[in-house]
């Protein structure tokens, strides 16, 4: 019998992965890491103490993908819309963003992991740019898990960025009106030959997807709970498989309910 046992250092316990069918993973999850202000504000901190513990969670939860087999995991960093943030609270992300990849990308390799970004990467700072090209290419070629960081990213603002990339080709006639199809769409998005996500995971008791992934979460399972992103821990993540593997896919049809 498969089994692997994972050390939470925090909670100074273990965790059984045989909870979980390995034969039923989502093979997409994708999470909007929220929370991190009102965790620190309900301690009394500053909100940049939550985003530091959040870096923390975010570390975790790749490990924990990687270890059973997630094929891809997506989790949503920092939105076209945290501009309007305080200034102080920006810098503090972005920093804490080039300080991941300084302290985890050789790890990150290590264990297979390739990391991803998408969203409007080119108005980062060249700094950060250089990090994120730096990580990109450091783990090209690894065929584990890959972590896609969706940084300064907006569902709209990608679908914009499709139907002008498309257009484009249409008026040089690269492609015909006529062959324009969901296909096409894919082919456009920053998420191009990677599947949906099968599970969507929001924590800090929250219903909303917050311009995420518009149109890849056509069809996602939903998954809420009030945890706040900093205390989401293994065991959360392991719930939300679990539970996902309770649900009926149907994409739109009827419920089988042909008898075996």
């Amino acid at each position: 019998m498969w089994k692997k046992w994972f050390s939470d250092k925090a909670a100074n316990k273990q965790i059984d992965y045989n909870t979980i069918d390995l034969t039923r993973l989502p093979c997409h999850v994708a999470i909007i890491m929220d929370g991190n202000g009102r965790w620190a504000q309900k301690k009394g901190l500053p909100r940049t103490f939550g985003h530091r513990a959040g870096a923390e969670t975010l570390r975790e939860i790749v490990r924990t993908a990687s270890e059973i087999g997630i094929k891809v995991l997506t989790a949503y960093a920092f939105s076209t819309e945290n501009w309007r943030r305080p200034a102080d609270e920006v810098s503090l992300l972005m920093s804490l963003l080039a300080e991941y990849l300084d302290n985890e990308i050789n790890e990150l390799d290590k264990n297979n992991v390739q990391i991803r970004f998408i969203g409007k990467i080119e108005e980062l700072a060249l700094t950060l740019r250089k990090k994120i090209e730096k990580a990109q290419a450091q783990t090209a070629h690894n065929t584990g898990l890959i972590l896609n960081l969706a940084v300064n990213y907006g569902g709209r603002a990608e679908l914009t960025r499709a139907v002008k990339i498309i257009t484009e080709k249409v008026l040089n006639q690269e492609l015909a009106l006529e062959d324009i199809n969901e296909a096409i769409i894919e082919e456009n998005l920053y998420t191009a030959n990677i599947p949906a996500p099968d599970l969507l995971i929001r924590p800090s008791g929250d219903f909303r997807i917050s311009n995420f992934l518009l149109w890849q979460v056509a069809y996602a399972e939903f998954w809420f709970t009030e945890t706040n992103w900093p205390d989401f821990k293994s065991e959360n993540f392991l719930q939300a498989i679990r539970d996902y593997q309770q649900r009926e896919r149907r994409f739109g049809g009827i419920k089988n309910t042909k008898k075996r």
